[in-house]
């Protein structure tokens, strides 16, 4: 199926415009016109046309200031514009090349010849438009394999990303679901995967809207770090995240009447080593973003020793979070490869609002 292009005449004179219509309606185009400059960079702004065809002499805006404002601007730089100009000289037609124009004719036109100018230069940009498509398919395949947080250290600097880890103070969640062992001996494995893509879909949207980055996800569970802010709000972002899993949990559940998930919570601040990892493999480099050391080992075995619809914190979250919420104090727990008992509480809720 042949592309349907669409072109935007600009000039002053309608008959010009008119005819020039004619001439792009005959080749199967779809047309747009604006009478000067401005109008024609507002049209081209808001419905970015396949190719322009400029006059030079126009009020308001020249073609030179149209070509340069064009070009200035990310969502039309890529427009191919031919200007027809009856502006005589070398000098006229590379100050117009100079401001942005692909093409330029002097007037009186040969019709043959602009025919064949603006079939060359629309089959360029529909070669252009097709690679551009391969590209966005090709790096929306990628980004199943690079994180949304090294996507950003990459574009931050996209030259010299620091993609290192460095010391920094987080807040680190853990999400698991309550008896996945028994719901993959019981349930359909296509039904299981279904029923977590599902709820696991939903929390890490929840996740993303709340600042965190999600490191990986397995069968029964997923991490996050929340690490942008001062350490006093990440920890609340994510005992607020975590409080709105157990809801948005509940409200699943009441449309998933056959198999009804639990979902259990640990929550743990402090410094940890925070970056990127690379993998190797035969199929192509997999990346991760995580955080490592005891902040991370805590924060697992705390979510290890939750209940069903529990959030248990360690101590430093607990004390960042003053008495902005509602906890019951779980006592000194002893917790695997933990030296020390950790004195655990459990989230209940945020402060009422009065």
């Amino acid at each position: 199926m042949t592309q349907e292009f669409k072109v935007l005449v600009v000039d002053d004179e309608p008959d010009i415009v008119r005819y020039l219509e004619h001439v792009l309606h005959r080749l199967g185009y779809r047309t747009a016109s604006a009478g000067d400059g401005g109008e024609a960079v507002e049209k081209a702004l808001n419905d970015p046309p396949d190719l322009i065809l400029l006059d030079v002499m126009m009020p308001t805006m020249d073609g030179f200031a149209v070509c340069r404002s064009l070009r200035e601007r990310p969502a039309t730089r890529l427009i191919p514009v031919i200007v027809m100009t009856a502006l005589e000289g070398i000098d006229n037609r590379v100050k117009l090349l100079e401001h942005g124009a692909d093409d330029v004719l002097v007037k009186p036109v040969d019709e043959r010849e602009l025919v064949a100018r603006i079939q060359g230069a629309l089959t360029r940009k529909g070669e252009l438009d097709q690679r551009l498509k391969e590209l966005t398919r090709v790096q929306d395949h990628f980004a199943k394999f690079v994180p949304e947080a090294v996507r950003r250290l990459v574009l931050a600097n996209p030259d010299a990303p620091d993609l290192d880890k460095q010391e920094r103070d987080v807040t680190v969640l853990f999400v698991d679901i309550s008896g996945y062992s028994r719901l993959a001996e019981s349930v359909d494995p296509a039904h299981l995967n279904a029923l977590v893509e599902r709820y696991f879909g939903s929390f890490l949207d929840r996740i993303t809207d709340a600042g965190g980055d999600i490191n990986e996800t397995s069968g029964d569970g997923f991490m996050a770090i929340f690490q942008d802010g001062d350490p006093v709000a990440h920890a609340a972002r994510s005992v607020n995240a975590a409080l709105m899993l157990l809801a948005l949990t509940e409200a699943l559940n009441q449309k998933e009447h056959d198999h009804p998930l639990a979902i259990h919570v640990g929550i743990n601040s402090g410094p940890g080593l925070v970056g990127s990892t690379r993998f190797e493999g035969r199929r192509g480099t997999r990346w991760t973003f995580t955080a490592s050391g005891i902040v991370t080992t805590l924060a697992a075995r705390l979510a290890s020793a939750a209940g069903d619809g529990e959030i248990l914190a360690g101590p430093e979250t607990v004390r960042r979070l003053g008495g902005r919420y509602r906890m019951e104090r779980v006592g000194r727990e002893r917790l695997k490869n933990i030296t020390e008992a950790i004195e655990v509480h459990r989230i209940i809720s945020p402060p009422s609002r009065r």
